[in-house]
């Protein structure tokens, strides 16, 4: 395996670490961003750079992708000019970007076409859990090509798990996304709620983390809330793409989601005050202002 030429396509947040985590490993390792800029780190370690996508359908024995959206993946893999378009049969194509299970259909489609073997492998975790290798990898697909490259796999992630042939993966990983964002709006209505109670809010963050309610997501954001950091691990903006993923799944499966569609205008809302690139937890600011108690800096001015 380690001999095997591999792609990576999409270079952001997640997908350097994750690319470099490979490099790191002893892989050879061909990239493709449409910023060239952004893989000078990984060539720098000892990458090679291609100037289309087409090169790793060509050249790569598995190509992986990490990018932001539907959009992204039909301009990489579909479109003309794409991944699928010049390929060759017995690529193994795996995509571990959080995108729609019908949009994942048509790469489907698309790669059986062409004799591509294509995985979905979304992952759940942060970027430091993906510098890590310490990502959780949901997969489905063909299953001996999860087996093939069960070694890639587990450079990238601690805990794997096969699911299925089909769009498990893309439906899991929605609806983890859909509770991790609805536990937000939950805790910002419970936080504000307190806060008009006179609650000391340290305190308040600290009981509820050690409390029955405590869970990991919140022990990995309990610091964050506790100071107030809403530099963005995962923007609101991000989680409004993730939930209209989850509302439009479930639209067309006839599946009723109200908390996510009431969550989801929130988020617009954040969007719209301006909040749309700080973390997602932020929304209790939004609560803040919308319940009387204002924003932070006019509270220490009042």
């Amino acid at each position: 395996m380690n001999s095997a030429r591999i792609g990576w396509i999409g270079l952001g947040k997640m997908g350097a670490p994750m690319a470099a985590r490979l490099l790191d490993a002893g892989h050879t390792l061909t990239v493709y961003n449409r910023s060239a800029a952004r893989a000078q780190p990984l060539l720098d370690k000892g990458a090679e750079l291609a100037d289309s996508v087409q090169v790793l359908g060509r050249e790569a024995a598995i190509v992986f992708s990490m990018v932001s959206d539907d959009d992204a993946i039909q301009g990489i893999a579909l479109d003309a000019g794409g991944l699928l378009e010049a390929t060759r049969p017995g690529l193994v194509f795996i995509d571990m970007s959080t995108i729609s299970p019908a949009m994942s259909e048509r790469v489907a489609a698309a790669a059986r076409e062409k004799g591509v073997h294509y995985l979905r492998a979304p992952v759940s975790g942060s970027t430091t859990t993906a510098a890590a290798g310490m990502l959780t990898i949901l997969a489905s697909g063909p299953r001996d090509a999860y087996e093939q490259c069960l070694p890639l796999l587990q450079a990238l992630g601690k805990k794997l798990y096969y699911l299925g042939e089909a769009e498990q993966a893309r439906y899991l990983k929605i609806a983890i996304n859909m509770m991790v964002g609805v536990t937000a709006a939950m805790m910002g209505e419970a936080l504000i709620l307190a806060e008009h109670g006179k609650v000391e809010w340290a305190q308040m963050i600290e009981v509820i983390n050690n409390s029955v309610v405590g869970s990991p997501l919140l022990a990995y954001k309990a610091e964050l809330l506790a100071t107030r950091n809403f530099a963005p691990m995962f923007t609101a903006v991000q989680m409004a793409k993730d939930f209209d993923l989850a509302l439009n799944a479930g639209r067309n499966a006839n599946v009723p989601l109200p908390l996510v569609a009431i969550s989801r205008q929130f988020l617009g809302a954040m969007i719209a005050s301006g909040r749309g690139e700080l973390d997602f937890f932020a929304y209790v600011t939004l609560l803040e202002e919308l319940s009387g108690l204002g924003r932070p800096a006019d509270r220490e001015r009042n």
